[in-house]
């Protein structure tokens, strides 16, 4: 497997950009930070495992070429984003609508089953078009068919984004929550976690609405 990845230099240039897109906060960090102040530590832990299964279908999707495919077809392009925007806007919604019951309960507290986070996540990673795009832009840079099968660089660099990626978002989960903690005295300050979270959802919505197919 190590003959797959690239030469030193190389895989350190791979590994310092990574990084700097891993902590660069995205739809993707967005998202775990609105489920961590809406659900605690748990929840946004939760919500880092479904992005990062998410993110992992979208590293196949490009493999396979599948993420080409919609990539050239705007019509497809178009309905997946305006799916991930009505889902993204009905978890907003609902947040706001629970909000006012939980708001004497600690934020602790997953509103959720794990399962459904994970899935939730999960979803909402899926049915965000620029990822897949991203990699189809970004991983071939550091791949070489003369070190063996194209795919199998692809996934194994993909991997490597995807487990440094877990580790920033994870941090930004932990660091949500405990800010959500430090402002839990009072059932007025127990609100404000739950309106930010649904703020949060319903831009992410709204973004991935204006997301323009890319130029091909």
């Amino acid at each position: 497997m190590a003959e797959l990845l690239p030469p030193g230099p190389q895989l350190g240039l791979f590994l310092t950009a990574a990084l700097i897109l891993a902590i660069t906060p995205g739809p993707g960090v967005f998202y775990i930070v609105a489920s961590s102040l809406e659900g605690g530590t748990r929840a946004g832990l939760l919500s880092v495992c479904g992005i990062a299964v998410g993110t992992l279908c979208h590293i196949l999707f490009a493999a396979i070429g599948l993420t080409a495919l919609i990539a050239s077809l705007p019509q497809a392009f178009i309905a997946l984003k305006y799916a991930g925007a009505v889902y993204l806007v009905y978890l907003g919604v609902r947040v706001f609508r629970v909000g006012a019951s939980v708001a004497m309960r600690s934020p602790s507290r997953v509103s959720a089953g794990s399962l459904a986070r994970v899935r939730q996540a999960i979803i909402v990673n899926v049915l965000n078009p620029k990822v897949g795009i991203f990699f189809l832009a970004f991983l071939p840079q550091f791949i070489d068919p003369a070190r063996g099968s194209a795919a199998a660089q692809f996934i194994l660099l993909g991997l490597m984004l995807t487990a440094l990626a877990s580790i920033t978002d994870g941090l930004y989960a932990v660091l949500s929550s405990h800010l959500t903690r430090l402002w839990d005295k009072t059932s007025h300050a127990r609100r404000w976690p739950h309106r930010v979270a649904g703020c949060t959802y319903l831009m992410l919505g709204v973004a991935s609405v204006l997301l323009e197919p890319p130029k091909i």
